[in-house]
Formats: C-alpha cells, sequence, structure tokens
C-alpha cells in the first residue's frame, strides 16, 4: 500500500460567485467572479484579470481568494477557474492539451459579461502562467497583456535535446510524478515513491491501484513509449499575434530553464521583442525569497497578506499600462533584476546588461579553480580526474522540495567530502564580485558505461566553510563511443559575491532525488531493475581542459 494525501477542493469564498461556464463541446467549468463592492457592480463595465489553474480556484496552496481581492482593489474584475478535469470542473483530466481551446472560450465568455468592458489580462504562476501561453496561442483579440511567472512553454515536458551533438536534458523526477499527484482525477492525491524500490515504475503503478484510478497524462508519457503531446493545436504561441508580457523569473526556480529558453526566443523575434519584459528575482518557484532563506517552512497567512503588494503590484503596474491605459509604456523598464546579497532592484535595457564581461576560470588538477594561467589552474598538460556513478549510492539533491528551495537552502559543504563529487574551489575574492549574465561549464568527459550524465553545481563558500547553491546545470549523454566534449548551460546569474567568500565548483553524475539517475547499464531509468557502477572522468589543464565561464560586471 502506498500512503498519501487526498485534497479535494475548498469551499468558495463568501465574496465569489461560482459560474459553471460552458465551453464549445458542451463541458462546464467551475469558475469563480470577483468584482467590486457596490450596487452597480454587476453591471459596471472593466477590465478583468483571468486565472486559469489546475491547483483549486478556492485552495490554500494558491491563495488565489487572497490574490483576487487584491486585484479587485486595484480596479479588475478577476475571473479564477479550475481547468478542465480539475476540482468542480467538468470533463477529462489531462495534462496540458485543453488549455487553447478552453482559454478561449472563458475569454470570450468574459466579453460577453455587463461587468466586463471587452478587455483581459491574465496572470498566474508555474501551470496558471502556461495557461497565458496557451490562451495567447489561441489568438483570442481581447487578450491584451499577459504576466506569466515561473513557467515556460515547454512547462513540463519531457527531456529534448541541448544540442546538434546529441546531447539532452537530464528527467527531473517529477515530469513522471506531477500527472500521477495532480492530472489522475479532479482532486489531488500527494505522495511520493519509495526510491529504493526499483523498476520506480512499480511505485506508480501500486499508488493507481491504491487510490483506484489512473492518470491517463501517465500514460501517455509510459517509460519508454512516450507521446509527444500536442499543446498548442493552432501554432506555437510565439506564431500568434504579440501582445505585452511581463515575465517574472526567479533566480533559484527549477522551471527558470525552460522559461529563459522562451526569454531568448522572444527576443530574437522583432515583434516580440517590442513588448516583452523581463523581471528577475531573488526567489524560488513558490515566492520564498532569499531574504527569509533558510526559515524552514511555509508563509502564514499573515505573512502572504503582506507580500501581496511584491507579488502582484508588478503585474498590476504593467495592466495598468497596457489594458488600462494608464500611464506610458515608455516609462516602463524593459528589465528589472535583483542582485543576491544586494539591494533593490536595477533596470537595464536589455539581458545581458550591456557591457558585462566574460571571464573563464579553470578546473585544476589540484582542485583549484581560477583564471586561466594562473598557478595550478591551467597546467601545460591535461589531466583525467576520476570518480565513479554508483546508482546504490546516488549523489543527494539539496532539497526534497526543489520548488520551495529557499525554504531551506541548505549548507552543501557535505558534498566536498564525498569520494564520487569532483570538488573546485577558488580563492577568496578580496573586494565583492557581481555576476550578471550567462554562465557555462565546458569540458571533455568520458565513462565506462554506456550513458552519462554530468551535473554541475556552482556554490558560494563563506569564510566559515558554509556552501550554498548559486546556480547548476546538467547533461545527460545517451551515447558514448569515447570521449565527448560538454558544453553545459549553468543558466544566468544575478549574484554579488562578497568579499572573503570563493567559488565551489563541484561535478558530478547524479543528483537524486530531483532528477532520475542513470542505472548505468544503459537502460530506461524508470522501468531499470539492475544497477550497474560506471567510472568517469573529466578532463582538466592543458587548453582545453574544463572550464567555467561567467559574466561579470565590471568593477
Amino acid at each position: 500500500m502506498i500512503d498519501y494525501l487526498h485534497v479535494p477542493p475548498s469551499p468558495v469564498p463568501d465574496d465569489a460567485t461560482q459560474v459553471m461556464v460552458r465551453m464549445r463541446d458542451g463541458v462546464r467549468l467551475a469558475t469563480d467572479v470577483y468584482l467590486p463592492d457596490g450596487p452597480d457592480a454587476d453591471t459596471e463595465p472593466g477590465p478583468t484579470i483571468l486565472v486559469r489553474l489546475p491547483y483549486d480556484k478556492n485552495g490554500d496552496y494558491t491563495h488565489i481568494p487572497v490574490v483576487a481581492r487584491y486585484m479587485v482593489g486595484r480596479g479588475y474584475r478577476v475571473v479564477a477557474q479550475d481547468v478542465r478535469g480539475k476540482f468542480r470542473s467538468e470533463g477529462e483530466t489531462l495534462l496540458f492539451v485543453n488549455e487553447v481551446e478552453d482559454g478561449y472560450d472563458t475569454i470570450e465568455w468574459i466579453t460577453r459579461q455587463p461587468w466586463s468592458d471587452g478587455d483581459v489580462a491574465m496572470w498566474g504562476d508555474s501551470y496558471y502562467g502556461y495557461t497565458q501561453w496557451a490562451a495567447v496561442s489561441s489568438r483570442h483579440p481581447a487578450l491584451k497583456a499577459i504576466a506569466p511567472r515561473v513557467t515556460g512553454t515547454r512547462l513540463g515536458e519531457l527531456p529534448e535535446p541541448v544540442d546538434e551533438s546529441g546531447a539532452m536534458e537530464v528527467e527531473m523526477g517529477v515530469h513522471r510524478l506531477y500527472p500521477t499527484t495532480f492530472f489522475q482525477s479532479n482532486d489531488v492525491y500527494l505522495w511520493m515513491p519509495d526510491w529504493s524500490r526499483r523498476p520506480y515504475t512499480d511505485n506508480v503503478e501500486d499508488f493507481f491501484a491504491t487510490v483506484g484510478h489512473r492518470s491517463v497524462s501517465y500514460d501517455q508519457w509510459a517509460p519508454g513509449h512516450e507521446v509527444r503531446l500536442r499543446r498548442f493545436r493552432h501554432g506555437h504561441p510565439f506564431d500568434a499575434n504579440p501582445i505585452p508580457v511581463l515575465q517574472t523569473i526567479g533566480w533559484w526556480d527549477n522551471i527558470a530553464p525552460q522559461q529563459w529558453s522562451d526569454v531568448r526566443e522572444l527576443e530574437a523575434r522583432p515583434g516580440w521583442a517590442n513588448q516583452h519584459y523581463l523581471l528577475i528575482d531573488v526567489i524560488d518557484h513558490e515566492f520564498n525569497n532569499l531574504a527569509e532563506a533558510g526559515r524552514g517552512r511555509e508563509r502564514t497567512p499573515e505573512e502572504i497578506e503582506k507580500s501581496l503588494g511584491e507579488y502582484l503590484d508588478p503585474a498590476l503596474d504593467f495592466f495598468d499600462v497596457f489594458v488600462r491605459g494608464l500611464g506610458s509604456a515608455a516609462d516602463l523598464p524593459k528589465v528589472r533584476y535583483a542582485v543576491a546579497h544586494a539591494d533593490g532592484f536595477r533596470e537595464t535595457t536589455a539581458w545581458p546588461p550591456p557591457g558585462v564581461e566574460t571571464v573563464a576560470l579553470a578546473l585544476g588538477a589540484d582542485g583549484s579553480l581560477g583564471a586561466d594561467g594562473s598557478l595550478g589552474a591551467d597546467s601545460t598538460e591535461p589531466y583525467e580526474l576520476a570518480w565513479t556513478h554508483d546508482p546504490d549510492a546516488l549523489v543527494p539533491s539539496p532539497v526534497m522540495n526543489a520548488f520551495g528551495f529557499l525554504q531551506e537552502y541548505p549548507d552543501e559543504r557535505g558534498l566536498a567530502d564525498r569520494d564520487d563529487v569532483l570538488t573546485f574551489d577558488g580563492a577568496p575574492v578580496v573586494a565583492d564580485r557581481e555576476y550578471v549574465g550567462g554562465c557555462r561549464f565546458t569540458g571533455t568527459v568520458s565513462t565506462s558505461g554506456p550513458t552519462m550524465d554530468v551535473f554541475v553545481r556552482l556554490l558560494d563558500v563563506e569564510p566559515d566553510g558554509a556552501a550554498h547553491l548559486i546556480t547548476r546545470g546538467q547533461v545527460h549523454l545517451p551515447t558514448f563511443d569515447g570521449p565527448r566534449r560538454v558544453d553545459i548551460d549553468l543558466g544566468q546569474l544575478g549574484y554579488r559575491l562578497r568579499a572573503g567568500h570563493r567559488l565551489r565548483v563541484h561535478v558530478a553524475s547524479s543528483d537524486f532525488p530531483e532528477f532520475v539517475p542513470q542505472p548505468g547499464t544503459g537502460e530506461h531509468p524508470w522501468t531499470a531493475v539492475d544497477v550497474r557502477t560506471n567510472h568517469q572522468t573529466l578532463v582538466v589543464g592543458g587548453p582545453d581542459g574544463a572550464r567555467l565561464h561567467l559574466d561579470v560586471l565590471p568593477t
């Protein structure tokens, strides 16, 4: 038997009116309407913010009723909707594939209401950021602006190639577990697999047997028989008519790589680039802030109330300009970003900010990390450093809940003591140094096994030895016929390395359970029963030795 927590829908609040809105195929979606106070609220037209989510429009996880009240106080009508097949909404529970048409039909319904002036914006995090992009692809003319947070058009998609070499993204554990929890029935069933039990798929089958129903979306992604879901039936959102978009990205959001991919694509399209705005903050996926990192718990209702302005005002100010016509777009910065361990936000015209310089730090055979040509870091002769990948003794992920990383913000100094982790330390910096822009790792690796995963973490080591994650990246090499050159994207940075602190790089072959580990046999990691230890190497030293490439603001 599998232990689980059943989460049914919460009560509809007194200040919301629930309406069952009919879609084009007759399915009705549970929809809450929040209007301003006053005798004419039902007939006085105004702009509307639409939120479409699978997490219960009335539940404590997303606090939508509190969010809606704040938005109403800023002059908007708010419509919050459970997506098809979730909580009080009718229809089959399917991940991603119905959001385009249902988004269009819901916007159309809004425009026909007496309290609507015909202009609609959309807001939300994660999946309810994805539903915004789905609505954009529907091309409804009433959708005037969106504000997707910590999300991406490929949200939750299975791994794809990262370059022409055949290197792949590494599969996150949540990719296949997400539909089993959130998209197997109307309600949510929270559970955790026993990762010590192989094959991993047996955990899922036992869970379905325990709750008495399956997830069609999981079955579409059955390991080894995956079906690529057709998310955008009317064309990709970026092929639709551009509208103003404010994207919010967190430096510690585990979904950020997908969102940065969207940023690059949008900026390459002139029509979108002209209407594309960025807000980059020192937050994780669940809006935990670096300033309160390590508190070890979720926010209290009082803390949530206090943070609403910080959470919502950037989007509402954006909508004021592009939906209500208040103010000028010329007054909005194209990019606002926070730098970790620095105060406030900064503004720039592009990302990365103009004027940043790229530095290369060479990894040395002696475990050093330094500028090219520095003693030890860049030896004249290449040298192979070795480690093992043992599927029965995996390198642990920093936290169990990667979405709420900053709740824990753990000290990771213990990784340096592991034999299956390579460690490289830079010298303490004598003055504050700010890394702002891109970060990459390049090197040559090999394995005794048929496949290989390479994980790279960049950490800030404090004078007392405490080590905290700055960023990380990883790649899966599905085939091997000799040493392979890797170029691993470690994401974007906005980080101040304070005086006396130093950089640390870890290289390993697992990050578990956040990422699904390779069994070492070449079999599918979800269906493998047997495992085998692999021996890995990394080349350091010489002109082609491993290096860390970082963008830095000149001093």
